[in-house]
């Protein structure tokens, strides 16, 4: 279970942490002042990935370490997997994050996704076995991020499965982080038409 929590706890801060600030900044008229120069909507996006991504790998790495040293979770794997697939995760939070502040008009707003975004994220990551329930349920764990996470991790973790066995998580994640990107890049028309 733990190394599904590893992955739950760096999903969560980073998605409530970007969420949040990128929102501040929304409200506080910082995007809008943004917006209103020649910038494109897709450099914006990626400028804010990449500052919010600096902050969401360093979390990532202390979340990550403090698990493995400070908890003394054994990993049988590589722990470098393990920080990639963090940091990866980590990304797909904060494109995550980003999307939902800008449909959330406050901070209350955003905390409401909450339950929505990262509850079922630990229903379905398989900390609850899904093999007890109905065959449908387990058809929306392959549209979350965190299960991939979570069948990676204990792959690396418990059995010591190296990069070549996890490279269709991997690829998913991409998927996730690309496919966010984009979206982020659209909702931004949201505030500017070009």
């Amino acid at each position: 279970m733990l190394p599904t929590l590893m992955g739950f706890f760096v999903f969560f801060f980073v998605f409530l942490i970007s969420g949040m600030a990128l929102l501040k900044e929304r409200t506080s008229g910082t995007l809008e002042r943004l917006l209103a120069t020649p910038v494109k909507r897709s450099d914006i996006v990626y400028g804010y990935m990449l500052s919010y991504g600096i902050m969401a790998i360093i979390q990532t790495l202390i979340i990550v370490l403090f698990t493995i040293n400070v908890l003394k979770i054994e990993v049988t794997g590589s722990i470098g997997l393990v920080i990639l697939i963090n940091v990866i995760l980590a990304l797909v939070a904060l494109a995550f994050g980003i999307l939902m502040s800008t449909f959330a008009k406050s901070e209350f707003q955003m905390m409401q996704f909450i339950p929505i975004i990262i509850v079922p994220q630990v229903f379905f990551s398989g900390i609850i076995p899904l093999d007890a329930m109905a065959q449908w349920i387990k058809y929306i764990s392959y549209i979350l991020p965190l299960s991939y996470v979570s069948t990676a991790m204990n792959n690396i973790v418990m059995y010591g499965d190296g990069i070549i066995k996890i490279l269709p998580q991997l690829g998913i994640l991409l998927i996730f982080l690309v496919i966010l990107t984009l979206l982020n890049i659209i909702g931004l028309k949201r505030y500017r038409k070009v």
